[in-house]
This record gives structure tokens, C-alpha cells and sequence, in this order.
């Protein structure tokens, strides 16, 4: 029996989970992946949006104008890397200009203070790799990039660590209202009860609206592919170079990652199937050829992996916040789309106050920790406090992954600590053991040796992401 029950794990659910476990109430997550971070969250830019975009009088202007102090603020309780590096909105012609100029007026009207119009050529002196061909940019400087899926890990982590339950592998089947409780019934057949719902189901939160008696809303799901490139390009741009957004979003980017990566895409098209995260021939061609004009010298032969996020919208192009006009115990958050990622701390704080507008009773609790151990500690010490770490901890001083220089500690603190990690990539999203040039050619096997001996399950049981992957079959 719990007071409130988050359905779904991603980055907004991770964030409502955490503020409420300021305070005694009894919290549930449930999730229907086998880790946290599997949907958008585990799949999208990164991007800490300045609030020039969205559309003065949304609640994705309202939320965003105040939602970057609030997300660095996190990040910084949580341990989690994010680097204010700004960026850039680029025209092409004089068409563009003037969409420029109406932009940088929207950002005004959003209070959004930290803004600049510059020439093309002022914009090439900070960005030497810029085209030529651009004639005027949106200096946005309070805008920066964040690992999407390590703010999900460590928010919920945090949650935990104050009390909160997460299930994991429950795919909501059926959900009943009785008596002001809810039944959830997994596709397992288990049975969770709460008094309050909150539906963070991301591209399904429709789907569970409907299963709790609110048809109001539809889900569009858009899918947006991206490439990832080497090390070698990441100091290729220093700022996050957009084009001007169109209907269809803020179009191909080209991005410093957190990690020293160059990120390109996403593309944005609305896609039948949800489920589908696989990565096309049209899409792929469209990432390329829009990032080569904005900055021409990109070096694709220096791709090392490309991949596909779904990420929800609604027709009417805004947030869904708010509790449900048909089932009166059920907040729905949905259509979280961009600027979501940068708008989740925010968004979790208005969740909250909606709640006591609507009298529900809350008392803080007086042992809340808001902050969460350094997972990345260990990488930030000099050599000679390695070396003196590595004394009292042995496992540090072995090498697991050579491209990012991971220990074997780092990756067994990650198979110890909430929430931990299941599989291979659920190691991967925790440590980036994996994620460097040869992809986990080198430590994945490692790895799963590790995930054995940790967890006493046989190797042929270990999966690289989720049940029915499993990467040996057998003994010989």
C-alpha cells in the first residue's frame, strides 16, 4: 500500500520520485524496462535549453524560464556532470535572419535574460568550424548539455536512498479504482495499491490514462536518430550549434557531449510504432547531410555508434500537467517532450504543489539527504590520490575498460549501488564501461564475468540489456 505510485522511470518520474521523497510519504515507481533511463531518457541530446523557444503563455515557457538554476542545482547534489558550454541558433539567409531576431523577442517575453544576436562573423571568431555560409546566429549562453541518463540513475538513486520503492519489469496491465485506491496488476499479475497515480509513461501515457478511465489526451510519438562520434571530434565545436527550429523541432545539432564526444542529430518523425528503436538508411543520410552544413569539417568516418530515442508529443504542442478532469486521483505528466530534460526538476516541483493545491496532506520529513555519493570520484583524483586509494581498495587498480579507463571498482560500485545495474548496458549507462571507440569489444566480455560473480548467477544468464538478451548460450 503506498500514498502515491510514479508510473515510469525516466528522467521526469526519477525527478517527481525524489521530491517526494522530501517528505513522509510512502512512494512507489513502477517501470516496465529492467533498469530506469530505457525511453527518451536513455536517448536524446542532453541539451539544457536557455527558454527562447518555447511559446510565450506554455507551460513549457513558464517551467523553463525558471528550470536551469533548479536542474544544475541537482546536479550538483546528485554528483552528476553538466558543463554550461551555451549555444548557438544559426540562419542561413536573410528569411532566417528575421526568425533569428523572432526568436531572440520570444526569449525576451520569457525573461530569459542571457541571450545575443551575432553576425555570422562573430559567431566563427568563438566558432572557428562554423560554415561560412552562416549569415547570423542566437547566442544563448545560459543553454549547456548534461548526460541525460546519469541524471535518471542518480535521481532515482537519491529517491531510494530516501525511502522510495522501485519496481522494475512491471508493464502496467490492468489498473482498477476502488474505494479511492488503486489496483495496478502487472503483466506479471502483481499487485501494487495506491491513493494517488502519477502517469510519467513517457510515449505510453496515454495508454495508462486510458487503462485508469482518462481518454483525453494522445500521445504522437517522433523518433529522432543520432550518431555519436570518437573523442578525436569532441573540441570540434565548443558551443551546441542548432539550425532555426522548424514545426517539426529544433532540427540536426551538432553537440560536445559531457563525456568529450560530438553528438549529430535528431531527426524528428512521427513513427506508428513506439516500440521500434532501430535506426534507417533515410535517417542516418539526414543527420549527416544536416550537421555537414552547419559545420562543414565534421569527420563522419568518426562515428562510433548511432541510435534512435521515441520521444512523446501532443497536438497541442505543450506540457500535460496537471490532475485528470475523469479520474480524480491521477495526476497525468505527459507529452514531455523538449525542453523536458532541462525542465524535470521544475516540472517535479510543480507536480508537488499541485498536490498540496489539491489538500493533500504532507509533513517533511527531518532526515531527507538530498545528496548522493560521487560515482565519477574516483576519475576526478590526482595520481597520487589514486595511488593512495588503490592501497585500501585493490579493485581500482585494475583496468576494465581501456577506451575510458574504467575500473574494475568503479564497475562493481555500480552493481552495489542504487539503483544497481542488471546487465552489460545497464554497467555501460553507470560507468560509460563500453561506450569509448571499440564499443565494448575489449571489456564486455569482463563484464559480464563480473555481473556473474557479483549477483552468483551463471554466465549464460547475464544479458546485455534486458531479458532475452543474453550473450552466451552455453558451455562447451
Amino acid at each position: 500500500m503506498y500514498d502515491v505510485i510514479v508510473a515510469g522511470a525516466g528522467v521526469v518520474g526519477a525527478m517527481i520520485a525524489r521530491e517526494l521523497s522530501k517528505y513522509e510519504l510512502r512512494v512507489c515507481v513502477l517501470e516496465k524496462e529492467n533498469d530506469v533511463a530505457r525511453g527518451a531518457s536513455g536517448a536524446n541530446s542532453g541539451i539544457i535549453h536557455g527558454g527562447y523557444d518555447p511559446e510565450p503563455g506554455t507551460l513549457k515557457a513558464k517551467l523553463n524560464s525558471i528550470a536551469v538554476g533548479k536542474l544544475c542545482k541537482a546536479a550538483q547534489q546528485l554528483h552528476v556532470p553538466y558543463l554550461m558550454n551555451g549555444s548557438m541558433v544559426c540562419a542561413f539567409n536573410e528569411q532566417e535572419d528575421k526568425l533569428v531576431e523572432q526568436l531572440y523577442l520570444r526569449g525576451q517575453i520569457n525573461q530569459i535574460s542571457d541571450l545575443k544576436i551575432l553576425s555570422g562573423e562573430d559567431a566563427r571568431r568563438l566558432e572557428p568550424n562554423l560554415s561560412p555560409d552562416v549569415t547570423s546566429v542566437l547566442h544563448v549562453m545560459n543553454a549547456g548539455i548534461i548526460c541525460p541518463y546519469q541524471l535518471t540513475i542518480a535521481a532515482i538513486g537519491n529517491a531510494m536512498d530516501n525511502g522510495v520503492d522501485l519496481k522494475l519489469n512491471y508493464g502496467i496491465a490492468k489498473i482498477e479504482s476502488q474505494d479511492g485506491l488503486f489496483q495496478i496488476t502487472s503483466d506479471r499479475g502483481e499487485i501494487v495499491s495506491g491513493k494517488l497515480l502519477i502517469n510519467c509513461a513517457g510515449v505510453c501515457a496515454d495508454k495508462i490514462a486510458a487503462m485508469a478511465g482518462d481518454r483525453s489526451f494522445k500521445i504522437i510519438p517522433r523518433s529522432g536518430e543520432y550518431m555519436l562520434l570518437d573523442k578525436s571530434e569532441g573540441s570540434r565545436v565548443a558551443h551546441t550549434i542548432f539550425r532555426v527550429p522548424s514545426a517539426e523541432g529544433k532540427g540536426i545539432l551538432v553537440s560536445p557531449t559531457v563525456d568529450g564526444n560530438l553528438l549529430l542529430g535528431p531527426t524528428a518523425k512521427v513513427v506508428s510504432d513506439h516500440t521500434c528503436t532501430q535506426t534507417t538508411d533515410e535517417g542516418m543520410l539526414a543527420v549527416k547531410t544536416q550537421a555537414k552544413i552547419s559545420v562543414p569539417s565534421v569527420n563522419l568516418s568518426s562515428v562510433i555508434t548511432s541510435f534512435c530515442g521515441i520521444r512523446a508529443s501532443e497536438r497541442g504542442g505543450d506540457f500535460i500537467i496537471g490532475f485528470s478532469d475523469n479520474v480524480g486521483n491521477m495526476m497525468n505528466v505527459a507529452a514531455i517532450d523538449s525542453p523536458g530534460l532541462t525542465c524535470c526538476v521544475a516540472i517535479a516541483e510543480y507536480v508537488v504543489e499541485l498536490m498540496m493545491q489539491k489538500g493533500i496532506d504532507f509533513k517533511e520529513k527531518n532526515n531527507h539527504d538530498p545528496y548522493r555519493e560521487d560515482c565519477h570520484a574516483f576519475r576526478k583524483m590526482s595520481d597520487d590520490e589514486k595511488n593512495a586509494f588503490i592501497q585500501k581498495h585493490p579493485q581500482y587498480g585494475r583496468i576494465v575498460c581501456r577506451c575510458e579507463q574504467i575500473t574494475e571498482g568503479e564497475i562493481l560500485q555500480a552493481l552495489r549501488m542504487n539503483p544497481v545495474a542488471r546487465d552489460v548496458d545497464g554497467i555501460k549507462r553507470r560507468t560509460r564501461s563500453g561506450m569509448g571507440r571499440c564499443q565494448g569489444g575489449f571489456c564486455g566480455g569482463v563484464v559480464m564475468k563480473l555481473i556473474a560473480r557479483e549477483t552468483g548467477i551463471p554466465a549464460e544468464q547475464v544479458c546485455k540489456n534486458g531479458p532475452g538478451s543474453n550473450i552466451v548460450m552455453g558451455r562447451r
